[in-house]
């Protein structure tokens, strides 16, 4: 199943997809599409940047246009919402729905929600509106299938807020560990350390730090080199840039602090892990 809205005017996409066709498994290959991907009916494996995901029945995994993305063909249950940035912005929409930076982030594992009984229910009905308004083509479709996804965002955004370690969080202090995360996405080539956003964000390093570590299991530092971490890894995987290369692109200086920052994280120097994942395990 493959349903399809384009506009050559806006130069937007859209799809409502199982990627069971040859059609859709073109999708997961195109880097400019935002994906949710619903395992609607059954568990889904696949594969995230190189990284084995299992995802279980009624859970909903948010990748962005950097993630590269593997699903066999075959696997039943799967309801995916593919657009891209021309058909609906993140950044410019934020005001909206307050997703960036939480949904939609560079993250070395792209946030999963689980759904319960009342949201699989409201999901089911989000996706029986979509169903419905790929049944009707008219100048007014657009708009409607826009509506409908920014609904499905809102939703998704309340769900990984209400999920938060501490659930008492302010809404002022949330905002600021969503803007962290918008801020590195966008600096982490040229900025490695907390004072760096502390100060983008004017707030002290001790009050970043303070706030993750009461809001996160992780640190703001490690949040910055998993980032930097991930973008090394799929550079090493999936470009023909040698480590030197990746090294200056990631903004460092000098080679070797790239080496062995890649090293104390992963254990092994960027050669030796592209030598060992030369040939990326599919499912």
């Amino acid at each position: 199943m493959n349903f399809h809205y384009s506009s050559q005017l806006e130069e937007s996409i859209f799809n409502l997809t199982d990627f069971n066709c040859a059609s859709s498994q073109e999708l997961l290959k195109k880097n400019n599409r935002y994906k949710v991907i619903w395992a609607k009916d059954n568990d889904v494996l696949m594969i995230v940047d190189g990284y084995r995901i299992e995802l279980k029945r009624n859970q909903v995994i948010f990748c962005t246009p950097l993630n590269i993305i593997e699903i066999t063909l075959g696997q039943k249950g799967i309801m995916s919402f593919v657009f891209n940035r021309e058909f609906y912005c993140i950044r410019d929409h934020d005001e909206e729905v307050s997703c960036n930076g939480f949904l939609f982030f560079g993250s070395s594992q792209p946030p999963i929600v689980s759904l319960d009984e009342k949201e699989q229910k409201s999901f089911e009905m989000i996706y029986y509106f979509f169903r419905e308004e790929f049944e009707i083509e008219d100048h007014v479709q657009g708009e409607m299938l826009r509506v409908l996804l920014k609904r499905l965002l809102i939703k998704s955004t309340r769900l990984i807020k209400k999920n938060l370690p501490e659930p008492k969080l302010a809404n002022e202090k949330i905002d600021i560990i969503r803007q962290f995360n918008i801020l590195v996405e966008k600096h982490f080539r040229e900025k490695h350390l907390v004072s760096d956003y502390a100060e983008m964000l004017n707030k002290s390093p001790k009050t970043l730090s303070n706030l993750f570590r009461k809001y996160s299991n992780e640190t703001a530092l490690t949040f910055i080199n998993e980032r930097i971490l991930l973008e090394a890894k799929r550079l090493l995987l999936f470009s023909d840039k040698t480590s030197t290369e990746i090294a200056y692109e990631l903004g460092y200086k000098e080679p070797g602090h790239f080496s062995k920052f890649f090293k104390n994280q992963v254990g092994v120097n960027p050669i030796e892990f592209k030598k060992g994942n030369s040939s990326v395990s599919v499912l």
